[in-house]
């Protein structure tokens, strides 16, 4: 009997090695070899369009989305906040001065009180050689407004805060992702990324979705060991071009991370950071990023 029960439980431990083995096994290959047409190949270089098209239109704006889609981007990049009534709208600042006519927080407005405001004629006082009759008066896009214009033509790329500064943001992005269908399995691969500073937010996310890919957004130099830990959870990291050498490039690449750089605007510096082996630059004007990889390739 005792010599029965040893073979069992040494058959058992056997079976859970293999199991343990087979899915590591599953998960390099996940990693690894993406295929050419999946937007998280290490082969493909993406366009992401910066706020969208925002060297030629209002940043997070209605028109720098449609510029940057006829311009034909791999990524609208999208930055969140969150109104006092819970509503998700497409802005970087937590303040509306820079980029409206108004003053305060996102939060301290109702999406009614914040679309009252004028979010694109700042761009014409900054940039007159670009002024543009048709962005003055531009609005506050919302997350939804933004998915029910471009809908499965776009790929998204969304960046949330901390959960401290807006309590509630992960469920309702998730839940408008959801509404929209964005997080169909049957998707295009990489439809969908989300990226923050914020290790926590993208923790919990990868608990709720692990289906979605993540970026690691970081502001200061990565020590291999901190690559280690972020590919437990990410697919790649996002860095300041400062940040960012040959030697830098090979050891996220040698992590068998994604390497996406912000914000990259000159084509000198464009072609030197594909060169080292980024996958991905964020750029406000991505026709010229157009023109560099069309160049490339």
């Amino acid at each position: 009997m005792r010599k029965s029960l040893s073979w069992i439980i040494i058959l058992l431990m056997f079976l859970l090695i293999n199991t343990i083995w087979d899915g590591k096994k599953e998960e390099a290959v996940t990693v690894m070899n993406r295929t050419e047409d999946s937007l998280l190949s290490p082969n493909r270089m993406l366009n992401i369009a910066h706020r969208g098209a925002s060297g030629h239109a209002p940043e997070h704006t209605m028109k720098a989305y449609q510029l940057a889609m006829e311009i034909g981007v791999d990524y609208l990049e999208i930055d969140l906040q969150m109104t006092k009534d819970g509503r998700l709208v497409s802005m970087h600042d937590p303040d509306v001065s820079r980029t409206t006519d108004g003053s305060g927080l996102v939060s301290e407005y109702t999406l009614a009180e914040l679309q009252k405001l004028d979010a694109g004629a700042w761009y014409n006082q900054n940039n007159p050689d670009k002024a543009n009759k048709d962005f003055v008066g531009l609005k506050v896009p919302t997350l939804d407004e933004i998915f029910e214009h471009f809908g499965k033509k776009a790929n998204y790329y969304i960046e949330i805060k901390q959960p401290s500064q807006s309590p509630g943001m992960i469920s309702s992005l998730l839940k408008t992702l959801k509404k929209y269908d964005l997080l169909d399995p049957n998707n295009r691969e990489g439809s969908v990324i989300i990226q923050s500073f914020s290790e926590e937010s993208l923790q919990q996310i990868h608990q709720r979705a692990p289906s979605i890919p993540l970026i690691q957004l970081k502001g200061e130099a990565i020590t291999k060991k901190q690559l280690e830990k972020i590919k437990e959870y990410a697919s790649g990291v996002g860095v300041n071009a400062k940040l960012v050498d040959r030697k830098f490039a090979s050891m996220v690449r040698d992590a068998e991370l994604l390497l996406h750089v912000y914000t990259v605007n000159e084509k000198e510096q464009m072609v030197q950071l594909l060169e080292w082996g980024a996958t991905g630059l964020f750029t406000n004007y991505p026709d010229r990023l157009k023109e560099v990889l069309k160049e490339i390739h």
